[in-house]
Order: structure tokens, then C-alpha cells, then sequence
């Protein structure tokens, strides 16, 4: 299997990025941050933004971007939830209609930051496969335009067609605010700008234990005299095993193609480049790149017990197999096309498929982890929740339930297992048409989740 860094098409194409090199003494900072991922590459930027005059070190075990924010599809949406009607589930009505308002207002300010990320403001399509799929998308556009949001709208199967041409669509609901990015560009344009305000960053740096305000790694130690934040998501385990109570992780997988030619583009259409996910539990994720290339990736998240985050978990050749056979139930007229890359990445998921937060070390360390498939968008939110939380300083954002209260926790191991297990068969079954069965039933009335 090839290394993550040539597998990943993200990664594989990045271009004039020069790393930061590994700590290699100790040193003091105001505050530490662990992971140069999206969470704390903007907690990072947000902090420079609030306190001009604050020390930063950035302490990352790979390169920036080396996790789930460089391995993931490059799908933005203005959900900070994973949808607006769970959010209704977890977080009541008018909570929910807040953060339909702030995730909006954060697309806003992302689109503006992001311009020369690749980043296109596309919208999003949610087609439908079945009949049910369709109800889905009317009952979805219904709770947006509940929330204040106007312009969902629905699409005929004529209309959806036109857009992209696959025989297995009946209809869609397309979702605005959201669109397509080159999550690596993004990375590496925080992490410029993190650089320029005097955030000091160590790159091939793995951190060994946090001991309070001490991050020790194997070059060095840095002392955090303020506070030391923890932006590892899945692999927050690593260094503090407890908090699996309340996520597990799980490995998504993705296949790149080599370019559409333009015969190949006439005949798929796609003209509008929207990013789309059907109407399953288990569903397929698509979008184009910049150079027109498909990327297809499937939401049906593997597993590794007990708790695996590593180098073995990041190629699965079922996956690949199934990823190419869905391709070509909905292309056939692509059948032929090659794909190029295939890459797994880690995500940490929750019992209610957002982010949570809160303290260890009695207080001297901070995290936030749990994005769940979202996290190109609401990790933005988390960084300014985390930069807030480490300064004292208040915003609205401090109000939210998803702030104050932890999701419900998933069971230990072998029971953890177990249940992967059974939810994951009993999700198949309903994919494949059967209705939900009574413990599907017991999950939803509790709001409870286990897709990616």
C-alpha cells in the first residue's frame, strides 16, 4: 500500500509548501497547541485575532492537514449539526434556528477567507435513489424553510437529470450555502496565515504525553504558561484513552479518477459542479476537482476495534471494490473511467454526530473533537469556540447546548464492538428497503447516530 501522503490525492498534489522542522529542544509558549489539523490550525489564527501579542507553538505529529482535514472530500456545508433536523432532536427549535444562522453567517466569512482555495460556493445536491429518498428530501426543504431557510428547493427527475445524468436519479433537494474546496489548500492557506500573525509551528513533531501545561514530544518539551489545547480528533485517544466515552473512531474511504475528457464531461453533465450525497444511510459522496477529476467516496465507515487509528487502517481494498461497483451503478456511461488515488481517513464520531468540548488537567488543557463528516465547516466554528474558551472571553457561541452539554456516551469494548456490529447490519437492511427495525427505532427517538 502507498504511503497516505501519495494515495491521497490532496495531499499527493500539493505544491510549494515548505515543512516546519521538528522540535528539537525545549521551549515555552503563552499557549500549546496540539494537532495542525483544521480545529487547531484555527483555533491558532482565531487566538492571533483575539490577543495579537499571544505566543503560540503548534505541535503536529505529521505534516499539517496529515489527518481527516487533508484526507477528506472537500464537501463544504453551512450545517454545523449534521442536519438541521437533528439539530431540532438535540438541541431544541430555536437553538437549531441559530445554528442554521451562524452556519450560514460562517460559510459567509469562509467563502471570503477561502477564495484561493478552490473554493466554490456550488450548493449541494441531495438525490434521491427510491421513492422514501424523495420524501426525505420534501420533509428536509420543509424543516429548512421551518429554521428561516428559504432557498432549498426541490428538483424533478427531469430537473436532477439535467443537472448530473444518472439513470438512478428520481428527484433532489438542493441545499444552498454550501460547495466544493481543495481541503489542502485551505490547510496550508490558515496555516500561511497562522505563520504571518507569529504562530510558531513543529511539524514531524509526535507529542509522547500532556502533563498539565507540559506538552512532552520526542524532541522536546513546550511548557504552556496559559493553556495547552488538544486538536487531535480521532486520535485523541492516543494520549488520553478516556475520552472514547463519548466518540469512536472510524475510517471513511475515497477513490479520485484520473481527468474526465470531454467527452466523458458531455456525458455526465455536471455543468453546475455541485457536491452530492443520495438519500441512504450508507451513501455515496461525490463531487468534481478543480482539474475534473470524480472523487466518490462512501459514508459506510469501517470500525477497527478496539479503537484503531493508524497507518494499517488507511487502505481497505473492500472499500475500493465496492466504491468502483456503486460508480458504475450510477455512471454506467463512465464505466470504463479509471480512478487513480484511494486513500482511508480517520474521523471521530459522536452519539449525536457533532462536535463536544470541554477540560482536562483541571482546566490546563482544553479540546474539541467529533466533526462526523462536517468538519471543514464547523471546525471553523470550533476554533473560535476553543480560542474563546482558552481567553475567557465571551460570544454567543459559549451559549450553544453543543458547547455545554457532551453527547451520550458510546459503550466500552467488546460492547462497543457488538453494537458497531448490529447497527451496521440493521442500517444495511434498511438500505436495501426494509423499514427501521426496533433498535433503529430506540436510536432515532434518542437521536442517536452512526453514519458518517
Amino acid at each position: 500500500m502507498r504511503d497516505i501522503e501519495q494515495s491521497c490525492f490532496w495531499l499527493a498534489t500539493r505544491q510549494d509548501v515548505a515543512e516546519n522542522p521538528p522540535l528539537q529542544s525545549n521551549c515555552d509558549a503563552d499557549i500549546a497547541i496540539v494537532g495542525a489539523g483544521f480545529t487547531g490550525l484555527w483555533t491558532a489564527f482565531f487566538l492571533k485575532q483575539l490577543e495579537p501579542g499571544l505566543d503560540i507553538v503548534v505541535v503536529e505529529q505529521g505534516v499539517a492537514g496529515y489527518g481527516g482535514s487533508g484526507r477528506n472530500a472537500g464537501i463544504v456545508s453551512a450545517c454545523i449539526d449534521h442536519s438541521h433536523a437533528l439539530a431540532i432532536t438535540h438541541f431544541g427549535r430555536s437553538e437549531a434556528a441559530k445554528l442554521a444562522r451562524l452556519g450560514m453567517e460562517n460559510i459567509d466569512e469562509l467563502a471570503q477567507f477561502a477564495s484561493d482555495c478552490d473554493f466554490q460556493r456550488t450548493g449541494l445536491l441531495q438525490v434521491a435513489l427510491t421513492a422514501k429518498h424523495l420524501e426525505d428530501c420534501k420533509e428536509n426543504m420543509a424543516v429548512a424553510e421551518g429554521l428561516g431557510i428559504k432557498d432549498y428547493r426541490l428538483l424533478s427527475q427531469d430537473e436532477v437529470r439535467a443537472e448530473i445524468n444518472s439513470p438512478l436519479y428520481l428527484g433532489a433537494g438542493f441545499v444552498s450555502g454550501g460547495g466544493i474546496i481543495n481541503p489542502v489548500k485551505l490547510v496550508d492557506k490558515i496555516k500561511r496565515e497562522a505563520t504571518r500573525l507569529g504562530v510558531r509551528f513543529f511539524e514531524r513533531t509526535r507529542v509522547l504525553a500532556i502533563d498539565g501545561s507540559s506538552v512532552r514530544a520526542e524532541g522536546g518539551t513546550v511548557k504552556a504558561r496559559r493553556q495547552v489545547i488538544l486538536a487531535t480528533d480521532a486520535y485523541s485517544h492516543h494520549l488520553f484513552p478516556k475520552l472514547l466515552f463519548r466518540f469512536i473512531p472510524l475510517y471513511d474511504y475515497i477513490l479520485v479518477s484520473e481527468p474526465l475528457t470531454e467527452a466523458q464531461r458531455g456525458a455526465i453533465g455536471w455543468h453546475n459542479r455541485q457536491g452530492v450525497t443520495d438519500g441512504r444511510t450508507f451513501f455515496n459522496y461525490y463531487r468534481l476537482t478543480e482539474d475534473h477529476r470524480i472523487l466518490w467516496g462512501t459514508s459506510e465507515a469501517n470500525y477497527y476495534p478496539p479503537n484503531r487509528v493508524d497507518q494499517q487502517c488507511d487502505h481497505s481494498e473492500h472499500h475500493y471494490a465496492t466504491l468502483r461497483e456503486s460508480f458504475k451503478r450510477h455512471f454506467p456511461q463512465l464505466s470504463d473511467l479509471e480512478f487513480v488515488y484511494a486513500w482511508g481517513g480517520p474521523i471521530a464520531s459522536t452519539t449525536r454526530l457533532t462536535p463536544f468540548f470541554g477540560t482536562l488537567a483541571g482546566g490546563k488543557i482544553l479540546y474539541g473533537l467529533g466533526y462526523t463528516g462536517h468538519g471543514i465547516g464547523s471546525t471553523r466554528v470550533a476554533g473560535k469556540i476553543l480560542a474563546h474558551l482558552a481567553l475567557k472571553l465571551p460570544s454567543e457561541l459559549l451559549e450553544l447546548k453543543m458547547v455545554r452539554e457532551k453527547p451520550f456516551p458510546y459503550p466500552p469494548e467488546p460492547l462497543r464492538s457488538l453494537s458497531v456490529k448490529m447497527v451496521t447490519h440493521s442500517l444495511r437492511r434498511v438500505d436495501r428497503g426494509d423499514n427501521p427495525n426496533a433498535l433503529l427505532r430506540l436510536l432515532d427517538a434518542m437521536g442517536i447516530g452512526f453514519s458518517s
